[in-house]
């Protein structure tokens, strides 16, 4: 290597220096700090990085620019860009430290993976067409598509404000895409939840699942966060919280606070509202049963109940309505519940956690429908 670094000293002056760093070259430039490349320390690496360096002298025009800008348009000016893209998503990962490990795996690596096979053989030819190929197994329109999409513009962004990839592989504003219809979640009437606890087997494995089915019914609660739950001390007394954490919608990064759960009780075919004493069972240390891994709450409840017969006669007839039963279902129902009780919206979001563009965008179609009662006045 001692060759490359003379020519390196030739062309720029004494200053710049090239050192090993792990494998990798990283380049020293005296009072103006340093700037990893993208290249091996090796002599195959030397012969595709002396061009590089060459332009970036020439750009950087004596600090007249940062080294990072100066790399951009050097990468630019390039036909063809070396990348070794796993190594840059291995050190993409501190950079989204909010993301647990189930899912930087689940979400984050299956799209990353695929961006650093499409830079395996020739490349891309700019952002556009590198989504098109990362995004390709996942279907148009679909949820994971979505989430992936997500991922991956989120990696460009930070790859090519810090020079390890060209400008041109920004991520498009648009995408050329076929959206999928979302799917409309059936809610559980009071009636079908309680012909599915009445007919779920003996034991203490079935009396933990149906403790849990009854706490998302009764509360609106989503599959995951029967693993948070707590009792605080309020006011009044105990009182039941979820401390779940999740994205909120809309404003990028905002999570949900922790928030006190309302009961809504479910009632018999009498109209008489029914207390099984949930919170109570809660203090006194009644077990609910395993949910997995975290994030896996709803794949839980949903393996559990895709076992019973009723359940499955039931999701029948959701999709004879054009709808998709779900471990959500119980929550839907929750939200369906409070808008027929004329709960003002502002209410109903805070005790589901989320808000109310999040709420209308998926449970509008339950408010009261006021020209239906315009209609039955005239009619009258």
């Amino acid at each position: 290597m001692k060759p490359f670094r003379r020519q390196v000293k030739i062309t720029c002056g004494d200053g710049w220096y090239v050192r090993n760093n792990r494998g990798r070259m990283r380049l020293n430039v005296p009072g103006h700090g340093t700037h990893s490349l993208n290249y091996d320390w090796s002599e195959r690496g030397a012969t595709q990085a002396l061009p590089f360096i060459q332009q970036l002298f020439k750009r950087w025009d004596s600090g007249r620019i940062t080294l990072a800008s100066a790399a951009i348009s050097s990468d630019t000016s390039s036909s063809h860009q070396k990348l070794d893209s796993y190594w840059l998503i291995d050190k993409y990962r501190p950079f989204v430290p909010n993301a647990g490990d189930t899912t930087w795996k689940s979400f984050y690596l299956p799209v990353l993976r695929n961006c650093a096979r499409a830079f395996d053989g020739k490349p891309p030819v700019d952002g556009e067409a590198l989504a098109m190929v990362c995004l390709a197994q996942w279907e148009q329109g679909s949820r994971m598509r979505q989430t992936s999409r997500q991922k991956l513009y989120g990696f460009l962004n930070w790859a090519v404000r810090r020079g390890y990839l060209k400008s041109i592989y920004l991520p498009p504003a648009t995408l050329p895409e076929t959206l999928k219809p979302k799917r409309i979640g059936y809610p559980l009437s009071d009636s079908q939840i309680l012909q599915l606890l009445d007919n779920l087997p003996e034991g203490e494995t079935h009396y933990r699942w149906r403790f849990a089915i009854q706490l998302c019914a009764v509360y609106g609660l989503r599959p995951e966060e029967l693993r948070h739950l707590v009792i605080k001390d309020g006011v009044s007394g105990p009182e039941l919280w979820t401390i779940y954490q999740k994205s909120m919608g809309g404003t990028k990064g905002a999570k949900t606070e922790p928030r006190r759960l309302h009961p809504l009780f479910l009632r018999d075919g009498d109209g008489t509202g029914i207390d099984w004493k949930l919170q109570a069972r809660l203090q006194l240390g009644e077990q609910l049963p395993p949910l997995n891994r975290d994030g896996d709450g709803g794949q839980a409840l949903n393996q559990y109940l895709r076992r019973r017969k009723v359940w499955m006669a039931l999701r029948g007839e959701a999709e004879r309505l054009g709808e998709q039963l779900t471990p959500y279902s119980f929550r839907h129902r929750y939200a369906k519940q409070m808008h027929a009780a004329n709960v003002p919206i502002a209410n109903i979001s805070e005790a589901m956690g989320h808000t109310i563009d999040v709420h209308l965008k998926s449970y509008a179609r339950f408010k009261p429908n006021a020209t239906a009662a315009l209609v039955a006045a005239v009619n009258a």
